[in-house]
């Protein structure tokens, strides 16, 4: 059998004839090849993420995989993207398997890696036009917010932009949110790529200034987007918030047969809190932040249980927002509940989870994925709840994002439109043992308090907890599986960003932008084809 040969590919204009041998050996690669070097693009990719620091690894992970997917057809780039993907998350969602096994998460990991296929598809497409990093660019953001949002609500983890915390490009995420800095970074990186290119090829000089006036804009964008100020709206003021972590029992998906013990380790963290504050050891705060399910045992149902909160609160002297698991009037659903307390009066407000999980909180085709794990029947029955997703804690307008719901825009945009002053981030990441979810949950939270200029309070049961400031900055943090209690000076500032006010704009602005780029390459690739063919014929 003969060996596969590269698709031909159209001379460019500007190109310096002849080629050299080495230079031959930069031509597009053979399949094989390309393939490889789009594995190794994703992983690049995956190393860019925290808890590692390495966040300009999507520079060359987007070269590479825009030197893999140039001049291809749509089904080659299809293909390459989705090694891409696989490359990418199967390391990266490696959590989701901690516990449930390797098919789930590589079931899962495959399909997301589906929506990359697409958008590597549709890079191919876009890849010859004039100044095409810039579209492939807006290719990969449609890719995202599709991916973002199908099936069952979407996974918006592993979003390009939630991997730079730590990057100059952090400020975009206050002009344009996280997809504004998503496209940002793989902006860069591609025509990086796109010079790099053109450089091996031996192209005239004028032919490398357009991909190296777009990788120095992309690039500049983050320190220029850091000089546009948030609107202010108010006066500043300081607040004390306390977040308790209690810990768990166990690592693992039994962690909650000791509900009992959860609350109890909670319960004395609050108290040991307040002995502090009495000592002169730490300040009184103003409001407590507990976790998701720091209480298992509706409290609403077992007196014991809202003795035991009360009891906590009482000692504190100051509101707490309590994780609960609620039984719903029904009998057979239940709600993820951040509730109010305060010592004496008990439950003065509630925020249910807005979007909850499928596959953990409940299991959408129960009987079809019984199939493939034995692990689905012990999914939840969650229901999701409405509101606004603030709530009133001590005079303080306080947001929640609980758990998983940091991932997605909407959700955290609708807290501050709601009159959110700070954010919280209230967390059970047992369930993933020691792994890196908690860390990539930090760095969403981050990128959360710039885009909308508002102080993240995470609180877990078992870690990280974190204090950030609105600049993304972590002030404090746990351990993991290490029972703590952070007190942080908030300072709450009454603004609003450029991301706030525009919400998803951008986001379907660069959507829009990266459909008519495919629909144009689509015409032009077309129109070559004729007129290769009477050229042909003549």
């Amino acid at each position: 059998m003969a060996a596969p040969t590269a698709e031909p590919v159209a001379p460019e204009p500007g190109t310096r004839p002849p080629v050299s041998a080495a230079a031959h050996r930069w031509l597009p690669p053979a399949p094989a090849a390309r393939a490889v070097g789009a594995v190794v693009g994703g992983v690049l990719l995956y190393l860019s993420f925290p808890p590692r620091t390495l966040w300009w690894l999507v520079l060359p992970a987007f070269a590479l995989l825009g030197f893999v997917l140039y001049g291809r057809r749509a089904r080659a780039g299809f293909g390459y993207g989705f090694l891409f993907g696989l490359g990418f998350l199967l390391p990266l969602l490696a959590w989701t398997g901690t516990f449930v096994g390797s098919l789930p998460w590589v079931v899962l990991s495959a399909f997301e890696a589906l929506f990359i296929g697409l958008a590597g598809a549709g890079i191919a497409v876009v890849s010859r036009l004039p100044a095409a990093p810039v579209w492939a660019a807006a290719v990969w953001i449609a890719g995202e917010a599709i991916r973002g949002r199908i099936p069952f609500g979407g996974l918006p983890w592993g979003r390009v932009g939630f991997g730079q915390p730590d990057g100059p490009l952090l400020p975009l995420a206050a002009i344009g949110g996280e997809p504004l800095l998503s496209f940002g970074a793989v902006l860069a990186g591609l025509a990086l790529g796109e010079l790099a290119r053109r450089l091996v090829r031996r192209q005239s000089p004028r032919r490398m200034v357009a991909p190296a006036l777009i990788a120095v804009l992309a690039v500049a964008a983050g320190p220029l987007a850091a000089l546009v100020p948030a609107t202010p709206n108010g006066d500043d003021r300081a607040v004390t918030i306390a977040a308790v972590q209690g810990n768990v029992p166990r690592l693992g998906l039994d962690f909650n047969a000791q509900r009992r013990a959860v609350l109890d380790n909670h319960v004395k963290a609050t108290e040991q809190l307040a002995a502090d504050v009495g000592a002169g050891r730490v300040p009184r705060p103003d409001l407590v932040i507990w976790p998701e399910n720091s209480s298992d045992i509706d409290p609403l149902r077992n007196p014991d249980a809202a003795a035991q909160i009360d009891r906590a609160a009482r000692a504190v002297g100051v509101p707490v927002l309590v994780g609960s698991v609620l039984r719903n009037p029904d009998g057979l659903t239940t709600s993820n509940s951040s509730l109010v307390w305060e010592g004496g009066v008990g439950v003065v407000e509630r925020n249910d989870k807005r979007r909850v999980q499928p596959f953990g909180e409940y299991m959408p085709w129960r009987e079809f994925f019984r199939l493939l794990s034995p692990y689905v029947d012990r999914a939840g029955y969650f229901v999701p709840g409405n509101g606004a997703g603030a709530v009133d804690m001590a005079g303080v307008r306080v947001g929640i994002a609980i758990c998983w719901e940091v991932a997605f825009d909407d959700l955290v945009a609708d807290s501050v439109a709601a009159g959110a002053e700070v954010l919280a981030v209230p967390s059970n990441n047992a369930t993933f043992g020691l792994s890196e979810m908690t860390y990539q949950q930090l760095a969403m939270s981050r990128i959360r308090a710039v885009e909308h200029d508002r102080p993240v309070i995470i609180a877990t049961t078992s870690g990280v907890s974190a204090t950030i400031t609105r600049d993304g900055t972590v002030t404090a943090s746990t351990r993991q599986f290490t029972p703590d209690v952070l007190v942080d000076r908030t300072q709450l500032r009454d603004t609003t960003t450029l991301a706030t006010r525009w919400r998803s704009a951008p986001e379907w602005a660069l959507v829009a932008i990266g459909v008519l780029a495919i629909g144009t390459g689509i015409v032009t690739r077309r129109r070559a084809v004729r007129r290769a063919g009477r050229d042909e014929d003549g």
